[in-house]
């Protein structure tokens, strides 16, 4: 080996040490490939920011849509979020002609997206137009355009993951999920300063132009993301698969115990992060006195936690960490980040509180990865769908009900103590509701860690031999 044979080599293991995810790549998924592929979390990131952050905010302040009838509409999405399990059940047995599995659902959560953006503008012009006579259309309309949205997201995110995992490696698999969140992530901040800019002097031709261009993005993005990923499998395209009814899979994923009490602690953990989802920032207004510019930028530092804990999730579990010990340092975590939050309010401390929202970011990451690598584990191949699918519907679900039961506990909670003079403790109304809702995600978090500190505990018990990884299909029943 020549002299720059073992620059050039060195170089590599330099970069492999020192960029994150450099090493994910593998013989049978490329790096390019891999990052292709990875397109359909940027279209996913797209949806979710327009819906949840863009049009929420357009709607209200310069449409003057009623707030109670947008965050109707922005929940919507939702509904289709306990169906990612049947989705992926699907996938796993899915019959076409090439032998084609999750490529067709891919293309048809991309054609449901597409359809949702191609009528979500003119429906929600229309729904802003007192003056206009049809104006009652457009309720039923932007009702229609945001469940096409949300169905579509739910339906690609499932089958591009179920994808992800049938062709990865077991010992890249771990890196290859934190890769796809961390193009979920970087998709989501990019796609918000973007509609941020293209709408900062707002007109409703712009939001035309804007939803538009998302809806041919998201076509763009996941043709490039899907093109030659699946082989085609001629015995498979003629031997149609049997699929059992969905019950039956469902009772044999979730039999032993196990698939339970993850998805408890999944249910638990995510309420117990994302119930503070819509609180953040207006506590930071109203309890610290921060400014605009301040509280906005939280979502940096909580995306910069969330950044660090897919890159350190992923690197530990490539080297034989264990996913349920990942996912319960994640809960411990966070249970530290809300204890900050809430002291950073006795304290009047800005620098606590941007430390707890950091940690949130982080610990959030941190139990995301590790729970979805240990679904990965909880079935073989012919059930990789469905056990993808029941994580992220309960993910979803949980997290869509979490953030609407603490709006309303927090407003709940200040009510009633500005009824009763703060319940004669001396502190502010605004800032008990806030502190209440932050105690009770401590509490969830504490529930999940019981359920998934038992399997992390299993886990730990099993009889190793050499370095064997172990997953959740090693446990005993």
């Amino acid at each position: 080996m020549n002299q720059n044979d073992l620059r050039a080599r060195a170089w590599n293991e330099l970069l492999a040490r020192l960029l994150p995810f450099a090493d994910v790549a593998s013989a049978d998924l490329p790096l390019k490939r891999l990052l292709r592929l990875s397109l359909f979390q940027v279209s996913v990131g797209m949806a979710v920011v327009l819906l949840n952050g863009t049009l929420n905010r357009v709607l209200v302040v310069e449409m003057g849509v009623s707030a109670w009838l947008v965050a109707l509409m922005v929940s919507l999405p939702l509904v289709f979020a306990p169906l990612r399990a049947l989705i992926g059940h699907r996938s796993d047995y899915h019959h076409s002609a090439f032998g084609l599995r999750r490529v067709p659902y891919l293309w048809l959560g991309t054609l449901l997206q597409f359809g949702g953006f191609a009528i979500m503008p003119f429906a929600l012009i229309l729904l802003a137009d007192d003056a206009n006579k049809l104006q009652w259309m457009g309720q039923p309309f932007s009702a229609l355009s945001f469940l096409l949205v949300g169905a579509g997201l739910h339906t690609t995110q499932t089958a591009g993951l179920a994808l992800a995992t049938d062709l990865a490696p077991e010992d890249t698999r771990p890196r290859v999920v934190a890769l796809l969140y961390v193009t979920l992530l970087v998709g989501m901040v990019c796609s918000a300063l973007l509609f941020g800019k293209l709408l900062e002097d707002f007109q409703q031709a712009k939001l035309i132009a804007v939803v538009q261009g998302t809806a041919v993005a998201t076509i763009l993005f996941n043709l490039v993301a899907l093109w030659k990923q699946e082989a085609v499998d001629l015995k498979r395209a003629a031997e149609a698969p049997e699929r059992p009814p969905f019950g039956e899979a469902w009772r044999d994923f979730i039999q032993g115990g196990r698939s339970g009490r993850l998805l408890i602690a999944v249910g638990l953990g995510t309420a117990g992060f994302s119930m503070q989802d819509i609180l953040l920032e207006p506590f930071g207004g109203q309890v610290l006195h921060l400014s605009v510019s301040q509280t906005t930028a939280l979502t940096a530092i909580m995306a910069s936690g969330t950044l660090l804990a897919f890159a350190l999730a992923g690197r530990v579990m490539s080297r034989g960490g264990e996913p349920h010990r990942i996912a319960t340092l994640g809960v411990l975590v966070g249970v530290v980040a809300f204890a900050a939050v809430i002291a950073a309010a006795a304290l009047d401390s800005a620098w606590a509180f941007r430390t707890g929202a950091g940690l949130i970011g982080f610990g959030g990451g941190l139990f995301s990865v590790g729970t979805l690598v240990a679904a990965m584990s909880l079935a073989e191949r012919e059930h990789r769908g469905l056990a993808l699918g029941a994580w992220g519907a309960v993910q979803a679900t949980a997290a869509g009900a979490a953030i609407a039961v603490g709006g309303a506990l927090k407003d709940m909670v200040a009510a009633l103590a500005t009824g009763h003079g703060s319940f004669g403790l001396g502190i502010g109304a605004s800032s008990l509701g806030y502190g209440f809702v932050y105690s009770l995600e401590i509490l969830l978090l504490l529930v999940a860690l019981q359920a998934i500190l038992t399997l992390a505990l299993r886990a730990g018990r099993l009889p190793a031999a050499g370095k064997v990884r172990l997953g959740l299909d090693q446990l005993p029943g």
